[in-house]
């Protein structure tokens, strides 16, 4: 896919500021499944980041361990800073809850 096309994306996703916007826009583009499959993978990163077992991830999230040890694949070796950004958003709000 071009990077243009994902910067556009990005740059709309981070225009939106409010919670409600957000959620619209993401129900608008993409399908319930695909929604739920990326809500659920940001819980991996952040229960991997905690330090939470794989086992217990996959256990907790109802997912398999494969699907929990390629999120601890991607945070070792993917694109850089999405533990950083995760612990930055915890020292912000502590509960582990995004806010709201």
């Amino acid at each position: 896919m071009e990077k243009k096309f994902i910067n556009e994306l990005v740059e709309t996703i981070v225009s939106l500021n409010k919670k409600e916007s957000t959620l619209a826009f993401l129900k608008n583009i993409l399908t319930p499944d695909e929604l739920e499959e990326m809500s659920r993978r940001f819980q991996i990163f952040k229960l991997l980041v905690k330090g939470t077992p794989q086992r217990e991830v996959a256990k907790k999230l109802h997912v398999s361990i494969g699907t929990v040890s390629r999120g601890s694949r991607e945070l070792k070796y993917g694109e850089p800073g999405l533990e950083r950004i995760l612990k930055k958003l915890w020292r912000l709000n502590p509960s582990g809850r995004l806010r709201e």
